[in-house]
Parts: structure tokens; sequence; C-alpha cells
């Protein structure tokens, strides 16, 4: 049973009983469930998710319930966490696990496994990650880490790089021009790679690509137009099925602390990268 529904306050008392009053067609289990799970906001300045059943609530404050079985009952891989500086963190998020929840709940997000994880410490996400995608993902825990790393990104002063398969072996002007810089939704946007290998058996590429602007589904949807889409992208590919998944991954991340001004290089660790084919690379590099 999906439902949605908004729950004015007119007497004082308990979250989990004013809840289960409103909302006679789900347990106080169920409920209790859905509130630990984020599916149950506070509607105040600002709106914030409402866990705790005990929760005393006043006349006039207002509820927001979204309630979905199929949502709730979901699990994910677990994040990683793969270096804490304090006033930010950098996270593995695996395939499958969503950047920061939305209405109907934050139980699969990354932002809630860090929230958790550090227990006292707030998270602001810094930048998203496709859900389908894995890779590093830039976490703060002050406003003043949050508005800096804004800056910083704004600035185009942190580097992402990419590990993507796609489909093919790409022509040789292709590989030459080394980019693609097709607009999206209007607006200008360029993808820089280079080949680390093609894989005759599997008519593959391996591809590292650093993104030089942000467009919603960026790489996918260059590549995709250059008549090689990424493997397992069923959104914007044909006959490029993956039985491991969507393979792409933000691999790498670089840039000057803006806390403590010193530069930094972020690599994911061979045991959670898609292939070890990057690991060469970044080895060439150094």
């Amino acid at each position: 049973m999906k439902l949605s529904r908004r729950i004015e306050v007119h007497t004082a008392g308990q979250a989990i009983a004013i809840l289960a009053a409103a909302v006679p067609e789900l347990t106080k289990g169920r409920l209790k469930d859905a509130m630990n799970k984020g599916a149950v906001q506070l509607l105040a300045r600002p709106v914030k998710r409402l866990r705790r059943a005990q929760y005393a609530l006043q006349v006039g404050q207002v509820l927001q319930l979204h309630y979905d079985p199929d949502i709730l009952s979901r699990s994910c891989p677990s994040a990683a966490l793969i270096a804490d500086f304090r006033s930010y963190s950098v996270w593995f998020k695996p395939a499958g696990m969503l950047s920061q929840g939305n209405e109907w709940g934050d139980h699969l997000s990354i932002l809630r496994f860090a929230e958790q994880h550090f227990g006292s410490r707030p998270v602001f996400l810094l930048h998203r990650l496709d859900r389908e995608a894995s890779g590093l993902v830039l976490i703060a825990h002050t406003k003043a880490a949050a508005a800096a790393f804004s800056k910083l990104i704004a600035a185009r002063q942190l580097s992402k790089t990419y590990l993507v398969q796609v489909k093919g072996a790409l022509a040789a002007d292709l590989l030459a021009a080394g980019e693609i810089s097709l607009a999206l939704d209007g607006k200008a946007c360029l993808t820089r790679f280079k080949q680390l290998t093609y894989q005759s058996e599997t008519d593959t590429s391996w591809l590292e690509v650093d993104l030089i602007s942000g467009r919603k589904h960026q790489i996918r949807r260059h590549f995709a137009a250059a008549g090689h889409p990424v493997m397992g992208d069923p959104r914007y590919g044909e006959n490029n099925k993956n039985e491991s998944g969507l393979a792409l991954q933000a691999c790498a991340v670089a840039f000057v602390c803006p806390m403590q001004q010193h530069q930094r290089l972020i690599a994911l660790p061979d045991n959670l990268r898609l292939t070890n084919i990057s690991s060469a690379s970044h080895q060439q590099r150094a």
C-alpha cells in the first residue's frame, strides 16, 4: 500500500501516537520503520526528517508521510570510508546506493550512511553520483567546509576522474581528438578522455575520463551520442548489456584542500575498482 499523507497536529503528543491515529492503515511497527528510514518529515523551516517515535509534537506543527513498502524494503551494499579529514570525508559509494534521499526515505543514501557512521557530525553532500554508478563522493561536516568546497567546485578547481567501459572500438579521429564537446540541454560542455585499452574479446574500450563541465549524465550521454554507449547503461544505450551493471566509476579526485591548503589526490584502492586497468595509469602519472 503506497500512500502520501499530510498530517496537521491538533492535539500535542508523541509523534508515533499522532501518526498512528492519522494513518490507521499502518501498524505502529510499520510507521516506526518508515520514520527510521526517513519517510516522515516535519514541515518546519528547514524541513527535517522526523525519526524519533517519542518526539513531542506541538499544536500547529505539520507532518508529511510518504510511504512506499517497496522502497522501504530495499537494501543496497554498504559504503566505505576512504579518507577522513575531520571537516570533510571521502567515501566509496557502491552501485545501487543513492547520493541523497528523497521524500520517500533516505536509508539507501550515502549521506545517511555517513551520518550514521559518524553519529554526532553533521553531513553535507558536496556533489552527486548517479545511483547506478560507483565511486568517490565527498561529504563536508561543517558549514564552513561545505561553503569552501562549493566555491572550489564552482570555480572548477576540483577535478574528478572516471573509469568507463564503452561499447566498441573508438575511431582513430575520435581517439586523436580525445574529447567530446557536444552541447547538452542547450549548454556547452566538454568531456576529455584517453583510452586505456581495447578488449577485442568483448568489443569494448576502457577509458579514463575527465569532466571539464558537469551536466546531468554527461559521460553517458556524450558517449552514447558518439556511438559508444557506456556498458550496462539501459537509458542511453542499445545492445550494451552488462551483467555487472553500469561500467562507470568515479575513481579519483584531486584538489587543493580549502581548509589546510594541502594538495590532495585521492584514488580508489584496487580492491574497489571496476578493473585493475586504471591502477597502471595512475602509477604512470605518479
